[in-house]
């Protein structure tokens, strides 16, 4: 004789009322702590962005100086010949005292003239110069020329310097009472800096500019990415569809991996020993720091692009074979397009990473204080990071917001690559 069990009752309705309400309260619950999440991701987002963008803006404005310049025909060019090697040797400091000395004539002692003249830029007679070497019509007359003012003056027009007349005041009261005098004559004003972008690098705050470094970047992201993109495309290929499966490939594909994970200074110390001390290679040029960023940048780009060849159906391989295409065209004509989109993601990712590196820039000498602009691969030229962190680490004050607008042109760069790499997705992009 069985014994039967009698069958389990349904629990109360109330009950099953109140489990499902606990469950409906614990997924709104859930809920709210995405949202949460996500505004607290955006609000700090906004505020970062916020500082770098109230530092930066200042940035965009240079003060600027208006004094009565004349171009003195007897001084600049003597003989008439107007020859741009005499006109680029002629003395135009002189000029620049000779209108300091018009405007205020009861200047008299020797501290008081200098402090007068430190009120400009020591680059206002390079860019008298530029002026007369550019329109030689202006020799012999007088003209109302706006000069870059120092950086002491930059700060307090743009209220973030301190006033006062005690030793440790960047602008005395002296220095003070002339440039409210000029301010009052409507001969100081704040105008567009567009030297920042360019200019090359300069000790002077107020004549430093980011193209230097931006050149540097392009070169060095063109040699990184000419060499990392083929080589990792064509390494991804072999591994992922034609190599045998045996313990050297497993053995290649760990160290891939691994070799994805590498700090960046080894890289540089990579380049330090064997591009420049053992084959000789320029110091500080963009040829060097693309071959260090593009050793870097190979393992992301062939793993991005094995992993973009395994998404391809095996049907689209077989369709191929199955026509009489070749192993060779199946992936040349085939099964590379449709992964091109997947490999040009990973090219990017590593692209952005080599973009924002410093560490591997700073042992191949990338660090130097370069100030022309580079013309070729072999130039010394510097980055937009190595860029940020030295003008970071200078004492001026004018270099802070400098920083900040040189990190809003990298992330500009950056925003730049993004959208040609979504525009290169869609180019190639395809849909079975």
């Amino acid at each position: 004789m069985t014994e039967t069990t009698a069958p389990s009752r349904p629990a109360p309705r109330a009950k099953r009322s109140g489990r499902l309400a606990r469950r409906y309260a614990a997924e709104r619950r859930f809920r709210a702590y995405g949202i949460a999440a996500i505004a607290l991701s955006i609000t700090f987002l906004l505020l970062l962005f916020g500082s770098i963008l109230n530092q930066a803006w200042s940035a965009l404005q240079q003060t600027r100086i208006g004094l009565d310049i004349h171009f003195d025909a007897a001084l600049l060019d003597p003989d008439g010949t107007r020859d741009p090697a005499i006109l680029a040797k002629a003395d135009y400091g002189a000029l620049v005292k000779k209108a300091w000395r018009e405007r205020f004539p009861e200047v008299r002692k020797r501290r008081d003239k200098r402090a007068l003249r430190r009120l400009l830029s020591v680059g206002a007679p390079y860019e008298l110069a530029a002026m007369a070497s550019a329109d030689p019509g202006l020799i012999g007359t007088t003209q109302r020329v706006w000069l870059t003012a120092s950086d002491d003056v930059d700060m307090w027009l743009k209220g973030k310097l301190a006033e006062g007349g005690g030793k440790r005041a960047k602008i005395g009261a002296k220095a003070l009472g002339w440039l409210t005098m000029l301010r009052d004559e409507g001969r100081l004003e704040r105008q567009f800096n567009s030297a920042f972008f360019t200019a090359g690098d300069s000790r002077e705050p107020e004549l430093a500019g980011v193209w230097g470094a931006v050149a540097g970047s392009f070169f060095t992201l063109v040699v990184c990415l000419g060499l990392a993109f083929p080589f990792g495309v064509m390494t991804a290929v072999y591994l992922q569809e034609f190599a045998p499966r045996n313990r050297w490939t497993d053995l290649i594909e760990v160290n891939t991996n691994n070799l994805a994970a590498v700090p960046s200074i080894v890289f540089g110390l990579l380049g330090l020993a064997v591009l420049l001390n053992f084959a000789g290679l320029p110091r500080s040029a963009p040829l060097v720091g693309g071959i260090v960023l593009a050793l870097m940048t190979l393992p992301t780009i062939i793993i991005a692009g094995r992993a973009a060849l395994q998404a391809v159906p095996p049907s689209i391989r077989e369709a191929a074979l199955g026509v009489g295409a070749s192993e060779m065209q199946v992936v040349l004509h085939h099964v590379l397009p449709l992964a091109m989109p997947g490999i040009l993601t990973g090219t990017i990712l590593g692209a952005a990473r080599a973009l924002g590196e410093t560490a591997p820039l700073l042992m191949i000498g990338m660090v130097a204080f370069i100030v022309d602009i580079p013309a070729d691969f072999t130039d010394p030229a510097t980055a937009l990071p190595v860029q940020i962190y030295l003008w970071a680490d200078a004492p001026e004050r004018a270099f802070a917001e400098r920083t900040a607008a040189a990190i809003l042109v990298l992330l500009g760069f950056l925003v730049c690559m993004n959208l040609a790499a979504v525009m290169l997705r869609r180019a190639f992009e395809q849909r079975w």
